[in-house]
């Protein structure tokens, strides 16, 4: 399948929403206990939430199929954060979240971004590495989730563009 990255959309919200959603239930549960992604996948935010980070200025990198449909995206803020990176699981293994972040970095280095940094899911962590990021810490922390706080870890990484 050909796959093609585009900038975002406003139509895209409700597939990017379903994509993280999807991502965070099939595939957060290999390095993830059910209780750990209950808790992610309360706290995903919905289509109105890729709605107002693109109006505040946040560019969503999305990855489509032949038939322009959102497959997989990137979400970069102006600082160089990059807050999400996600795979429609029937999507995973075909180089897009490599080919997302090459096009954050490409973005970043035009606008004179000198580092992009991340908190990267278990899963998520080899392909920042691959794509030259380095890890500066776990990170340990609890989500709230139906009243229970859930232990969850993620790592701090970073790239530095010069």
């Amino acid at each position: 399948m050909a796959y093609s990255i585009r900038l975002y959309r406003e139509s895209d919200a409700e597939q990017l929403s379903q994509i993280a959603l999807a991502a965070i239930t099939a595939i957060g549960s290999h390095a993830y206990t059910p209780e750990q992604v209950r808790a992610w996948s309360g706290r995903h935010g919905g289509a109105q939430m890729y709605r107002r980070r693109a109006a505040e200025g946040h560019i969503i990198f999305v990855a489509v199929d032949s038939d322009d449909v959102a497959v997989a995206y990137a979400l970069l803020e102006p600082d160089g954060h990059l807050d999400r990176l996600y795979n429609h699981p029937d999507h995973t293994r075909r180089g897009l979240a490599s080919r997302l972040l090459e096009q954050a970095e490409t973005h970043a280095r035009a606008k004179g971004i000198t580092r992009l940094y991340t908190e990267a899911s278990e899963l998520a962590r080899p392909a920042f590495e691959r794509a030259g990021f380095s890890v500066q810490h776990r990170r340990d922390f609890e989500i709230e989730n139906d009243g229970t706080a859930v232990a969850i870890h993620n790592y701090a990484m970073e790239k530095l563009l010069f």
